[in-house]
């Protein structure tokens, strides 16, 4: 099932942890779908248009057992279909730099998460969109600490 030009259902819930854990990571309601088919069609089509090649999702749509095998957040976005993990740097055509710096100045999202990383380019994008409307436009990095913690610092400018 497509839910974009370029972005399938198939890709948004493929994960090695729920294959090798045999956990199901099928949405198992429309509503998460229909959110999948906004998030793909408001931010991940347009990246996809402007890296102008594959851009690979590393994490999409998660059920509850996969977020809590892998110690996701408990109000993690990914849950109800509405966030994706974007890495431009695995096929070269952009990098998560500039991934990053077109969704925050050409799409309209809820967070925006410059995930690890260095000060050119973080590790992977993380970017969240509600379909109903209430988008905060809210801009972040993640910061790991020594002892291993994050720590989600506000991006304001």
């Amino acid at each position: 099932m497509n839910l974009s030009e370029n972005l399938t259902l198939r890709e948004v819930c493929k994960s090695q942890t729920a294959s090798r854990l045999g956990i199901n990571n099928k949405p198992d309601e429309e509503f998460i779908i229909e959110n999948l088919r906004a998030i793909a069609r408001e931010v991940f089509q347009p990246c996809r248009e402007y890296v102008g090649g594959p851009l690979y999702v590393s994490s999409g749509f998660r059920s509850r057992a996969l977020n809590d095998a892998i110690g996701g957040s408990k109000t993690s976005q990914h849950i109800s279909g509405m966030a994706l993990d974007l890495d431009a740097d695995v096929f070269g055509g952009k990098t998560n730099a500039e991934v990053f710096s077109f969704i925050k100045e050409n799409c309209v999202f809820d967070q925006l998460i410059w995930e690890f990383g260095d000060d050119d380019n973080p590790d992977w994008v993380h970017v969240s969109f509600h379909r109903w409307g209430d988008n905060r436009g809210r801009c972040m990095r993640a910061v790991r600490h020594e002892d291993g913690g994050t720590e989600y610092q506000v991006i304001t400018s």
